[in-house]
């Protein structure tokens, strides 16, 4: 498992850590976040609530596995209105992510990766025109969709959450 961490530290993530899966912290609320549609995707994405399925049923997953590997990266932002920024570090973040995925396929034959945020491959996706998602191999749901605090994760993993005024930060995680 070290091994593994090295390697997707060195994908380009900034900071990676091991976790218990007993020792992520899960919180249930969060979904109401989602319902109030503060992002703007519920009902918008297979990756989302209420799509990715039900919060019980996700926490049940993620505890089926014994150990995450949580990565984070910091983008630097021109000021804290940066939504281009944002959306470049998402993205890039994105791009990384689907590089650890793709590490583990090759380790792992059971494992799930989650993301930040929720996917964004399509423009549009596919749950609004009532067809398949286009690409179910490369959409990631987020840590939040899974009802995980990513704040109290970070800080179980010895990571901060904020880092620094201009700055944002992106978390992800594969249970394996």
């Amino acid at each position: 498992m070290q091994e593994l961490t090295g390697e997707i530290k060195n994908i380009g993530f900034d900071n990676v850590s091991q976790i218990l899966i007993e020792k992520i912290p899960f919180e249930p609320s969060l979904i109401e976040l989602c319902k109030m549609n503060s992002c703007g995707n519920y009902g918008k994405s297979y990756t989302c609530p209420p799509y990715i399925g039900e919060t019980e049923e996700l926490i049940r997953k993620v505890k089926s596995f014994k150990y995450a590997i949580v990565f984070q990266k910091i983008y630097k932002l021109e000021d804290s209105f940066d939504i281009e920024g944002m959306n470049d570090g998402n993205k890039n973040f994105r791009e990384i992510t689907e590089k650890a995925s793709k590490l583990c396929k090759l380790i792992y034959n059971d494992f799930l990766i989650l993301s930040a945020g929720g996917c964004r491959i399509c423009e549009k996706c596919g749950v609004t025109d009532n067809i398949p998602c286009r690409f179910p191999n490369r959409a990631f749901a987020s840590l939040e969709s899974y009802a995980i605090h990513v704040s109290s994760l970070a800080q179980a993993c010895g990571m901060n959450y904020i880092n620094g005024q201009n700055t944002v930060t992106y978390f992800g995680a594969v249970f394996f």
